[in-house]
């Protein structure tokens, strides 16, 4: 093992070494407030703080303890570390229906993300986060190759109807799908002047993702290719991700064909 594994190792076993690393990054305080702010016992701030004088961490100035440079260094890199780690737990399992080969597309985009994913003991819980963006927002766009659930429709359906801005990129199937799921509500959906339909015969991200944007969040919908079913919704306020996605949409609406509404899902020509 490396001398820097070894230092990654000897913070990240102990909660207590983080904790006082994280708490002392905000400035220099006293032994007292680090307890209080970590749930360490006296003897074990003690041998703590000891340890980072030795390694020459941290240095005592009167009743305050405070990092010094070095100090500084490691309890940035690490924090950094961590926080990224953190990232990544949870961003793996819903990995293989990220669009991580479009242009543009970065963890670092979605690192603040509502992950809503289905657990043992609530399968709906994607379903209700998408229903929520869709009931909250005055303006939806976005592009998607796989009919949603009629839940779902029915809630953007009936926002559309009451107003909301509503530009949406179908692959040819999933505009027939939609169609198909209820043709009078669709035709009168597609006849809206705030609705604005299009078809796009090659969607980037496939049958696995499509790409939402509403006022303030960007989203990703992923499915599983092989039924079709929404199994995560991945969602951001981060500006950097919304402004992706923004360039991402408008990139595929300018390859995409505007549906003619008075020929219920086929394209006009």
């Amino acid at each position: 093992m490396t001398p820097g594994v070894e230092t990654v190792e000897f913070v990240a076993r102990s909660a207590h070494r983080v904790g006082v690393l994280e708490a002392l990054s905000d400035g220099p305080t006293t032994r007292g407030r680090l307890g209080e702010a970590t749930g360490a016992s006296s003897p074990t701030m003690g041998r703590v703080l000891a340890d980072f004088q030795d390694r020459q961490w941290v240095v005592r100035e009167g009743a305050t303890y405070a990092l010094t440079p070095l100090g500084d260094f490691v309890a940035d890199r690490f924090l950094d570390l961590r926080d990224a780690m953190e990232i990544e737990a949870k961003l793996r399992d819903i990995w293989r229906w990220l669009p991580h080969e479009m242009p543009g597309f970065s963890v670092e985009l979605f690192a603040d993300a509502v992950v809503s994913y289905p657990g043992p003991a609530y399968p709906y819980e994607p379903v209700e986060r998408l229903s929520h963006l869709i009931e909250s927002t005055t303006r939806m766009r976005g592009f998607d190759s796989i009919v949603y659930k009629s839940s779902n429709l029915e809630t953007a359906c009936g926002a559309i109807l009451d107003g909301m801005a509503f530009e949406y990129v179908f692959a040819p199937e999933a505009l027939q799908g939609t169609f198909a799921w209820n043709p009078e509500r669709m035709r009168a959906v597609a006849a809206c002047d705030n609705a604005a339909l299009f078809v796009h015969d090659h969607l980037p991200g496939g049958d696995r993702c499509g790409l939402g944007i509403v006022d303030d969040r960007a989203g990703i919908c992923c499915h599983d290719p092989e039924t079709g079913a929404l199994v995560a919704v991945v969602d951001t306020d981060a500006p950097a991700a919304r402004e992706w996605a923004l360039s991402t949409f408008e990139r595929v609406k300018t390859e995409a064909t505007p549906v003619d509404p008075t020929t219920e899902s086929s394209p006009a020509t």
